[in-house]
């Protein structure tokens, strides 16, 4: 083995290079700064600052005037014994678990959607989708006439058959109900596009290859498509229990604050907004906050806990 011998030239050549390299690290690197601090700087003044800002003020009590003064741990004393705020966290629960029907629910119809040569495949589409870009507070109008128990189509056609229909969103035994239909209905749209994007990306080979050995549709749904369909599922899943624990829309409009059902169909947030915008007690209202973040924590790390037993990502 032949040892080489660097010479002075080599040397200077060697430090030029590493020394133009590592300007080039610094400019690249303060450029990704530069493009990133926009984003940054909104992150923290519009996301991280109010987190901390309603933090301190759950620790506060406040006067008739907006003033507050520190109280501790009163606000949170609170709320564990306070029977609107359990109230208001059923009815949150109930709901988040009806609104998951809609993720069953979108798969079954983009399964249906998925089918080759399916006729008019993007005008079904279009009629799921149209909720999704529709908004909120419209879905939630239209609905209030569907479900009018004088004159809403529900009930004419319930009458027409000899039942009478009760008034679906101010009857406390099916306000809660009625408003879950809607957030599912409204949400298998959204749901529908990620199950058929996630669908799309299955390779034709797995199909094929289950056809060969005489599996039918069915077999190769539940073999085929599930498993390989269930990181999808998964996401679906997370952020459909992040939205429906922070439901208000449905329930402000559909229901309403004089309606005789309120009670039992009001979730965590609406009790959110009426401590911290009708009483003005902005203190007890942050306490809420956290308690909803609490809450969604909780949901969220046992779902990804789970997660490891049912999810295929291979």
């Amino acid at each position: 083995m032949v040892a080489v011998t660097e010479t002075p030239e080599r040397q200077q050549t060697r430090r030029s290079v590493r020394r133009r390299g590592s300007a080039r690290k610094r400019i690249e690197a303060r450029w990704a700064w530069i493009l990133i601090a926009p984003s940054l700087i909104g992150l923290g003044v519009f996301s991280i600052w109010p987190i901390f800002r309603t933090l301190y003020y759950s620790f506060t009590l406040w006067g008739p005037f907006g003033g507050h003064t520190w109280n501790g741990l009163s606000n949170y004393k609170t709320l564990f014994s306070d029977s609107e705020v359990l109230r208001s966290l059923r009815n949150t629960i109930v709901f988040a678990a009806l609104s998951l029907l809609s993720v069953p629910i979108g798969i079954v119809v983009s399964a249906l959607l998925n089918r080759q040569g399916l006729k008019g495949l993007s005008i079904y589409r279009t009629i799921y989708f149209i909720p999704v870009i529709t908004l909120p507070a419209a879905v939630a109008l239209m609905w209030r006439f569907v479900y009018n128990g004088d004159y809403g189509p529900i009930n004419q056609v319930l009458g027409a058959v000899g039942i009478n229909g009760p008034h679906w969103t101010s009857d406390p035994s099916t306000a809660l109900y009625s408003v879950a239909v809607v957030a599912i209905w409204s949400s298998i749209g959204y749901n529908m596009v990620l199950f058929l994007a996630g669908m799309q990306t299955i390779p034709r080979q797995f199909y094929e290859a289950a056809e060969i050995d005489g599996a039918g549709r069915i077999r190769q749904f539940f073999q085929i498509t599930l498993p390989l369909l269930s990181p999808t599922i998964f996401f679906v899943t997370v952020i459909s229990v992040i939205n429906a624990l922070q439901a208000f829309d449905l329930i402000y409009v559909m229901i309403g604050k004089n309606n005789p059902a309120l009670a039992d169909s009001e979730t965590i947030v609406y009790l959110f907004y009426e401590k911290g915008f009708i009483q003005s007690n902005g203190g007890y209202a942050a306490a809420i906050a956290f308690l909803l973040l609490g809450i969604i924590i909780v949901f969220t790390a046992g779902q990804f806990w789970l997660q490891r037993r049912w999810v295929h990502y291979d």
